[in-house]
Parts: structure tokens; C-alpha cells; sequence
């Protein structure tokens, strides 16, 4: 296939995906459940939205901080207005492109702040890594804090505890055939993963050996929770999901942050995943619905307001570059 048509499908693909996942959801509500749908999202409480959206303005800042502590180590300290308005920018962009952002980072850091693009590129890559880390944990800590909602969620589709703990083990044998089959074969495909596996373990470990490992963990945990939380805060504008707990809603942001990755800023899916896994607590699939749309559209704005403005804003305050 031609590089720049496969380019141009891996763009165009998503954004087909998550239009069409739009036009489903439409066409499976009744006119209805649109309108009251609708309704709770115009009469959503913009005190708690705000407070959502104020959460997420700090969990950027707070990105921006432990960029810098990955930097440091490599002899460059970026100012923080500039790791702001890039972070801010990237997202925007991972908007209309998917993965363009992590690009546009490490080419804006290289233009405004001279660190050389493999380099800003690399510690990009690191924080991918720990981000990854971080959703594995959340993904444990859901399985957790409901495994009988989840069991009795399986059962239901004729999944039952036996073949739950089949699927279990064979996904353990799995990861023991992929190591063994990375350990021994010789084949370019397992020398590349096995190049790709140290370069990330390196990055990792990386970590433990900067000055401020404690603070870029700290930030690390704030940037999580902060996510969570401003997916917490949601709930009040949504009469039926006031009595979720967190553990219930847990389980409802794995599945968003999922949908995330699968369409350009979870276009289309987002609202999707999160009302069809608030559905396993009882909450019915309009309120569910608005819930989900409430969150992408609060926080979908905000990326593209203060997005566009980081456009704006950094080649003003950085005319000498």
C-alpha cells in the first residue's frame, strides 16, 4: 500500500469510526430518550462541570511540572509557561490526528526551548510508558473493588466462573510462549520487540535514577487521580448516578479511558463505553448516556479553548524563537 494513502487511512479511519459510532447511538434511542437526553445535558450543573474542567486545567499543569523532571536529568529546563501551551497544543491536536500530538510536543519543546527532538521525543515516549503503568493499575484496582458486578456481568453473557479462570490461564500462558518466544528466536520481529521492550524498560527505570523520582511519582499519582476526579464530579449532574460509588464509577472511566485510545479524543465512543458500563450498576442507558456526553463535551472544550489559545499564545510570548 502507498505510505501516504495508509497515512491517510489511519487518520481518516478513527474519525469515520467515531462519526459513525455518533450516528449509531442516535439511531439506537428513541426520539424520546434524545430529548431527555438532551435535557439533562442543558440542565447539567455547570458549577460541577466547571470544577471538572478546572481539575483537568491542574492535571495538565501538573503534567508540565514532571515533564520537567525527565528533562533535567538531560541538562535542559524548560520554562513552564512554554511545557503548559505545548501539553495544551498536543492534545488539541490529537483531536484532529491521532498520536500527532506526542510529535508536535517534542518538535514545539525543540523550536522554543532548543532540546533536540530524539531527546524531547524520548521523555515523551517515558511518560506513555508510565501513563500505561498507571492504567494497568486502575484496570487491577476496578477488577477489585467489583468482582462480583463483573463476575455476575460475565455469567450473564454465558461467561461463567470456569471459563472466566480458562480465560485467566490462558492469558497468563500467553505472556510465558511471548516471553519464551522473545528470549529465544532470532527472527527481526523479536529482535524488534525485543529493541522496543528494553528501550521502554529503560525509560522505566530511568525514573529511579533521577534527583526527583519521589516528586515525578507524586505528580504521577496527582495526575491519575485528577483524572478520576474530574470524572467523579460528573456524577452530580446526573440525577440517577448521585448514588455511585467510587468503585462503581471506577469501572465506568476504565471503559472511557479505553475509548480514548480507539477514536480521536473517544469522538463517538466515549459516551458510548461509559453509559453502557454504568448500565452493569442499574443506572438506566439515558442517563447513562448524558452522563458520558456531559463528560466528553466539558472536557472536549476545554482541550479546544485552551488548545487554540496555546496556538495563539506561544509564538507570542517566545518572538525571539
Amino acid at each position: 500500500m502507498n505510505p501516504s494513502v495508509k497515512k491517510a487511512l489511519k487518520i481518516i479511519l478513527p474519525i469515520l469510526l467515531g462519526l459513525f459510532l455518533i450516528w449509531y447511538s442516535y439511531s439506537m434511542t428513541s426520539a424520546a430518550d434524545r430529548r431527555e437526553i438532551i435535557k439533562y445535558i442543558r440542565e447539567a450543573n455547570l458549577f460541577w462541570v466547571g470544577i471538572s474542567v478546572l481539575i483537568g486545567i491542574m492535571s495538565h499543569i501538573s503534567r508540565a511540572i514532571r515533564w520537567n523532571y525527565l528533562l533535567e536529568p538531560l541538562g535542559y529546563a524548560p520554562r513552564l509557561r512554554n511545557n503548559i501551551l505545548i501539553i495544551l497544543m498536543a492534545y488539541f491536536a490529537n483531536l484532529g490526528i491521532p498520536r500527532s500530538g506526542e510529535v508536535l510536543r517534542a518538535t514545539a519543546l525543540a523550536t522554543y526551548e532548543g532540546v533536540p527532538f530524539q531527546k524531547g521525543f524520548g521523555t515523551i515516549v517515558t511518560e506513555r510508558v508510565i501513563d500505561l503503568i498507571m492504567l494497568f493499575l486502575v484496570i487491577v484496582i476496578a477488577l477489585f473493588s467489583q468482582t462480583e458486578i463483573i463476575l455476575e456481568f460475565l455469567s450473564e453473557k454465558g461467561i461463567g466462573f470456569t471459563a472466566s479462570a480458562l480465560l485467566l490461564l490462558g492469558g497468563i500462558l500467553g505472556l510465558f510462549i511471548f516471553r519464551a518466544f522473545l528470549k529465544l528466536s532470532d527472527s527481526k520481529l523479536a529482535l524488534k520487540l525485543r529493541g522496543i521492550i528494553r528501550g521502554l524498560l529503560e525509560g522505566v527505570l530511568s525514573i529511579f535514577k533521577m534527583k526527583r523520582k519521589w516528586a515525578f511519582i507524586g505528580h504521577t499519582i496527582f495526575i491519575w487521580g485528577a483524572y478520576f476526579a474530574m470524572f467523579w464530579v460528573i456524577k452530580y449532574t446526573v440525577p440517577e448516578t448521585l448514588g455511585l460509588s467510587a468503585g462503581e464509577l471506577l469501572v465506568a472511566f476504565v471503559a472511557g479511558a479505553f475509548a480514548m485510545t480507539a477514536t480521536p479524543g473517544g469522538l463517538g465512543l466515549y459516551p458510548l463505553a461509559v453509559s453502557k458500563s454504568l448500565t452493569l450498576f442499574g443506572i438506566s442507558e439515558v442517563s447513562g448516556d448524558a452522563f458520558g456526553w456531559i463528560m466528553w463535551i466539558a472536557q472536549t472544550l476545554m482541550v479546544v479553548f485552551f488548545g487554540a489559545i496555546s496556538f495563539l499564545l506561544l509564538p507570542l510570548w517566545n518572538r525571539n524563537k
